[in-house]
């Protein structure tokens, strides 16, 4: 059977966060993170919980194949599995929204700093640099394209002349 204390403690912990996270001031993201994390943690022992009722589920199932009256038997067994796992679920949905807003501003916080990053006028630098440093190399590889393309119609020219004056008696 699910501990009703826990599954109680686990809803306050779950509504607690769920109201730090509607709070209008503006929270760092390390302390997200933290949030976040914590967050991870009730959601492992909320599947853990799922995963143990679950199993009672699956035993008092096998065990109802065993009694003369099957069907009754296994209703009152889902009966009871969801009466485990409706709380669980409830705890889940709140838990997983909150879990959605708070990567939410994790990501926008994170955006908002490589916008600024990239608004820098070190980046602005960098990028230009970047950019007169790739047409360079542009126009060295043109000029050597162009370098190979003179040398190979030139070929034939210079195959005379090396022909004629280099001819052996």
């Amino acid at each position: 059977m699910i501990k009703l204390g826990s599954v109680r403690a686990l809803f306050s912990v779950g509504t607690f966060l769920l109201v730090c996270s509607f709070s209008p001031s503006v929270l760092a993201t390390p302390a997200e993170e933290a949030q976040l994390e914590q967050l991870d943690k009730i959601e492992r022992e909320l599947e853990l919980q799922r995963d143990w009722a679950k199993y009672r589920w699956e035993k008092t199932n096998s065990e109802c194949y065993q009694k003369y009256w099957v069907n009754s038997c296994l209703k009152d067994s889902r009966a009871q599995y969801r009466k485990e796992i409706d709380p669980i679920r409830v705890q889940e949905v709140e838990l997983h929204e909150v879990q959605r807003k708070l990567r939410s501003s994790i990501k926008d916080q994170r955006d908002v700093a490589k916008i600024a990053e990239r608004a820098s006028a070190e980046k602005a630098a960098e990028r230009v640099a970047n950019q007169k440093e790739f047409e360079e190399k542009q126009k060295a590889a043109a000029a050597r394209a162009a370098d190979v393309e003179q040398r190979r119609k030139d070929a034939p020219k210079r195959a005379q002349e090396n022909k004629a004056g280099t001819q052996l008696d």
